[in-house]
């Protein structure tokens, strides 16, 4: 008879944490799977500041806008601010920064007015201090806007006229709060319902796909040429 030999079984050893190496996997997520998103961040952003706009335009005689901090906190912010961070897989890195940014703006805002936040009660009564105060919070996103009007030049008209009368609506917003004229105020209200409309047709435009639906409605896309 031969004798069976066993190798015996390698011992482990336990690598040093400058051996241990980690393995991450990476999915990409298709883009048109993620499209519905997109849409969602139009939606929420036009119904957020058409509600606020009609309350500013003293709609149906509401002069208290506090009904809208629910929907600036959850639909124009958290769905907002989710819509953007899904447009990063997507490499859209204009969508990402809008929908992320003016989500930031609807709950930032949205806090203005919600009293255990402490901000209004810390002016103490001094309402042109904190309309002054407003009026630069304002002022800074039409910077912002404009700046994004100057990134959209070149995508489509519907997204360039949405940021213009954004632009505008910020304008005349900061501008009634450092002057203190209602009618300066509820002019910007007036742009204000003009640029949810147009972010309406922005997100149907989105959401009617070609060869999906009975019609669709154009954007007005540029072309990316250059006349060089």
């Amino acid at each position: 008879m031969h004798e069976k030999h066993v190798r015996p079984a390698p011992v482990p050893q336990r690598a040093s944490p400058t051996q241990v190496h980690c393995k991450f996997t990476l999915f990409i997520v298709p883009a048109g799977d993620l499209s519905s998103l997109y849409n969602s961040g139009l939606f929420s952003f036009a119904s957020t500041t058409f509600i606020l706009s009609l309350y500013t335009v003293n709609a149906r005689g509401i002069a208290v806008p506090n009904v809208v901090v629910g929907m600036a906190c959850f639909c124009g912010g958290l769905a907002q601010l989710l819509a953007g961070m899904w447009e990063f897989p997507r490499g859209n890195v204009f969508g990402a920064t809008a929908f992320t940014s003016y989500g930031a703006f609807w709950m930032s805002y949205a806090t203005i007015f919600i009293p255990g936040s402490g901000i209004v009660a810390a002016y103490d009564g001094n309402d042109d201090e904190l309309n002054q105060a407003i009026g630069i919070y304002l002022m800074t996103w039409f910077v912002f806007t404009f700046l994004l009007m100057i990134g959209a030049l070149r995508r489509n008209f519907s997204f360039i006229g949405l940021l213009f009368f954004l632009c505008i609506t910020f304008i005349l917003l900061a501008a009634g709060a450092w002057t203190s004229k209602v009618h300066v105020t509820r002019a910007g209200g007036g742009f204000g319902i003009l640029t949810a409309l147009i972010a309406y047709y922005c997100g149907l435009s989105e959401l009617l796909v070609k060869g999906e639906s009975w019609f669709v409605i154009p954007m007005g896309t540029i072309k990316q040429e250059r006349a060089d």
